[in-house]
């Protein structure tokens, strides 16, 4: 759980405390690299403070939208190096979590659910609770599907 949460902290953390060094300097590099090109501070700052328009006029969803598959899976690494993720297809619902999220970002600009715009950081944010869910219902039913025909 430690890992998991230094990983959703700040992708590579976790893969500090596990001495995994290399991993940790790409995944830093690329976070801090993603997050400049994107403009994902300032969005989020202005996110919070409730000036959803501008964070989309500030975002660059060309950068922004490579950072959902690099959290996540800077997650599922950090599950991994931690112990989990040795049941089978135990990945899925991190990579349903980055799916949803990566369109949540897309649809941000637009996408008002009960008429509110949620903008770049909310609506992803709020994409990752689906993903976690589908991504578990179809590993259950992926697993029993495969247990039928073992």
């Amino acid at each position: 759980m430690e890992a998991l949460l230094w990983s959703i902290a700040l992708p590579g953390f976790s893969q500090l405390l596990h001495g995994k060094y290399i991993k940790e300097i790409i995944f830093i590099l690329l976070e801090f690299i993603i997050n400049i090109q994107s403009n994902f501070n300032e969005i989020i700052l202005l996110s919070f403070n409730g000036n959803i328009n501008q964070a989309i006029e500030t975002a660059n969803y060309q950068w922004l939208m490579f950072y959902p598959c690099l959290y996540f899976f800077g997650m599922w690494d950090a599950f991994k190096d931690a112990g989990g993720g040795k049941n089978r297809f135990s990945f899925l619902p991190f990579v349903f979590a980055a799916y949803f999220v990566t369109l949540g970002c897309i649809y941000s600009p637009k996408f008002k659910p009960f008429g509110i715009l949620l903008g770049p950081v909310w609506l992803p944010m709020l994409s990752a609770i689906p993903g976690f869910i589908v991504g578990t219902v179809f590993r259950k039913l992926l697993l029993l599907s495969v247990k039928k025909t073992d």
